[in-house]
Parts: structure tokens; sequence; C-alpha cells
């Protein structure tokens, strides 16, 4: 009876994990999000300041995601630039771009976690 408990739990911790990472995949093709930086896209990086310095992407901007709301306004004053948002895993990314989009700004896309930022960056794997 405690194994079948135990089974249980593993299964809705699993199916939650799978939930999480559905929402956390990127809307956008690497090549898309390619063409929207050749357009003039900019790169945001909404991890916290310690995880940009650790390493970070070429023109990417930081804007960590717990001052998003009050710093977005001023750094990009233009509603309709296209921002490409990215983080460790993906679900920051996605929170940016729902509170982006609640600020008034229209062309906000998640390309979802730093790995993936960085193949859109550095051209690789399409």
């Amino acid at each position: 009876m405690a194994n079948m408990k135990w089974t249980g739990l593993l299964l809705i911790g699993g199916v939650i994990a799978v939930a999480f990472a559905l929402k956390a995949a990127p809307k956008i093709s690497i090549n898309a999000a390619r063409e929207h930086l050749k357009n003039g896209a900019l790169l945001v990086d909404v991890r916290t300041v310690q995880e940009f310095k650790a390493r970070q992407l070429t023109n990417a901007v930081n804007l960590p995601l717990d001052e998003l709301k009050n710093t977005l306004p001023s750094r990009v004053p233009d509603k309709s630039k296209t921002l490409l948002f990215y983080c460790r895993s993906g679900r920051r990314s996605g929170i940016a771009e729902g509170q982006s989009r609640a600020l008034g700004y229209t062309n906000s896309i998640s390309i979802g976690s730093y790995e993936q930022a960085k193949k859109i960056v550095n051209g690789g794997a399409q």
C-alpha cells in the first residue's frame, strides 16, 4: 500500500514537471528569433545580476525579472520595440513576456532558456 502511495506521488510530480517544461518552452523558432535580432530586436536577459555577470550573451541587456516592471519603461520607451526575453530555464522569460505585454509592449517574445538564446545568438543548431 505504501508503494502505491509513493508511485502516485511520483507520477503526479512527473506530470507537474512536464507541465512546467512545456509552459517554459519558447513559442518561436530559432530562425524567426534570428530574423528579429537582425531587424533590431532587443535581447533581454531577465536573470539576476549575479547570473548575468557569471555568463552573458553578446548584446544582451540585463533587466532582472524582479525589477522589470520598474526598469523596462525607462530603458525601452518604444512599446513597439521587439523584445526577446530569456533566462536560465525559460520560466522567468515567460513571466517577463506577460509582464511586458501588461505594460503595453506589443512585440514581447520569450525565447526560453539561456542555452536556447545562445543557439540563436551564436548560430547553433537549427
